[in-house]
């Protein structure tokens, strides 16, 4: 791995830069993409391909608020979007979009469990956190893929676009892939039945 690149078996993983804006505004134009993200603006102008590319995800990589990743076919294609957003220490957010004509084929799922792995290993994450509003049946079933342990329903705790929503939570622990954390974790004891 070079510096925030990542090679999974069918992908590699890297920031995304200038050369991507494009890419990046096409696959955004995507009405699910646009309805689901919560930081993608609707409608999703150049502007704000360029914005992304050219300065939020440079500052996030250099200020290590925020890991992101653009998801690529060997022949360096887009197939989608990851974000590890670091929201306190030791615990990041996943967040991820696949264009259209690349869905249903594994891959986001793929790269959120290579990020994961990644953030436990090289960023002192020891929580992966995925959310998602109520109703997004296909980032839940990349979370479950991935591995994510789905653990409720949080009332109001997504604003998408203005509107507070309920979203699904879940987790991904370096113990569920065997490996190592930066601190202690000490389970709560399980409850009689």
């Amino acid at each position: 791995m070079d510096s925030g690149t990542l090679v999974t078996d069918r992908l590699r993983l890297r920031p995304v830069g200038p050369q991507d804006t494009d890419a990046v505004y096409a696959a955004c134009q995507d009405p699910d993409i646009q309805r689901w993200t919560t930081m993608i603006p609707s409608p999703y102008l150049p502007e704000h391909a360029r914005e992304f590319t050219e300065r939020l995800v440079p500052d996030g990589w250099a200020n290590g608020s925020m890991y992101t990743f653009g998801l690529f076919l060997p022949s360096g294609e887009l197939v989608g979007m990851l974000g590890l957003t670091v929201r306190s220490p030791g615990m990041a957010e996943i967040g991820f979009w696949c264009a259209r004509e690349h869905r249903g084929r594994g891959y986001t799922a793929e790269a959120a469990l290579a990020a994961s792995r990644w953030a436990f290993a090289h960023a002192a994450i020891d929580r992966v956190e995925w959310r998602a509003e109520v109703g997004n049946t296909a980032s839940r079933a990349v979370a479950e893929r991935a591995g994510f342990t789905l653990e409720g329903t949080l009332r109001s705790a997504i604003d998408n676009k203005g509107v507070r929503r309920d979203c699904w939570v879940g987790s991904l622990l370096p113990s569920d892939l065997a490996l190592p954390s930066t601190t202690p974790y000490l389970p709560a004891p399980a409850r009689p039945s």
